[in-house]
């Protein structure tokens, strides 16, 4: 049972002792397990749940997950772990690194875009040294479906500089930095309404704060989300490295 075979193997865990380990309640132990946050506990000659310390690892795993990608993203990568080889598991958690760190690289290129706004930059095109984009290469440069683009316009949140004669839309260097602000803005959660006003009042000394208020409190929750994957990086390890390994239980 918990006597070791060639070494120490510890006693199973009660939902009191994983609740007080990983900072979560009794309840919430449960609902996370009934969630598949952690796999099912077995169960003790008198029906009670014994945990073992990897479900403790999961959980605090699952809190810093929860933090960096949200809390069902945090679901599905858990079960990736605990399902999949351990290329899969080591590629799941790179997906959220890799997430956060396009979200911080947008918001920065969308700050940058909003300093050349307000010092009225000239003509210099950002990536493609031409004096325009095409739809596509400015929907793959934000990341997002040309769609959304369109969609943009639709909502007067965007507009193209040119049209031409066969509807193919032109984005200019203006047009173009809007489009950082507007996809950043829209990655931050600002619903359109919002962001109308903010695009509207670029101009002014008024809307540009509060766009640059807006990417810096967004810079900042990328940062503490970042900070919440980084301490949960020993917990996934322990959750991975367990999924490796052949099961003990007999």
């Amino acid at each position: 049972m918990d006597e070791d075979t060639g070494g120490a193997r510890r006693a199973p865990l009660r939902t009191a002792d994983v609740a007080r380990e990983s900072g979560y309640s009794l309840q919430q132990v449960r609902d996370l397990e009934r969630l598949g946050v952690i796999p099912p506990a077995a169960r003790s000659g008198n029906g009670y749940r014994a945990y073992t310390p990897v479900h403790v690892h999961a959980l605090r795993a699952y809190r810093g997950l929860a933090g960096a990608v949200g809390p069902v993203a945090a679901r599905h990568t858990l079960a990736e772990l605990r399902g999949g080889p351990l290329a899969a598991a080591a590629a799941a958690v790179n997906a959220a690194h890799v997430l956060l760190a396009r979200e911080r690289e947008e918001a920065l290129r969308a700050r940058e875009a909003l300093r050349a706004v307000e010092a009225e930059a000239g003509a210099r095109e950002f990536e493609h040294g031409g004096d325009a984009m095409t739809i596509t290469q400015l929907a793959q440069a934000l990341g997002v479906r040309p769609s959304t683009l369109r969609f943009w316009e639709q909502e007067g949140l965007l507009a193209p500089e040119r049209v031409t004669s066969l509807r193919a839309r032109r984005y200019g260097l203006a047009a173009i930095r809007a489009a950082r602000v507007v996809a950043a803005l829209r990655g931050a959660g600002y619903g359109i309404p919002a962001v109308r006003g903010v695009v509207d009042a670029l101009s002014g000394l008024e809307g540009r704060g509060e766009a640059r208020r807006i990417l810096d409190r967004r810079l900042d929750q990328i940062a503490l989300r970042t900070v919440a994957l980084l301490r949960a990086g020993a917990d996934l390890a322990a959750v991975v490295t367990a999924a490796g390994e052949p099961s003990r239980d007999a």
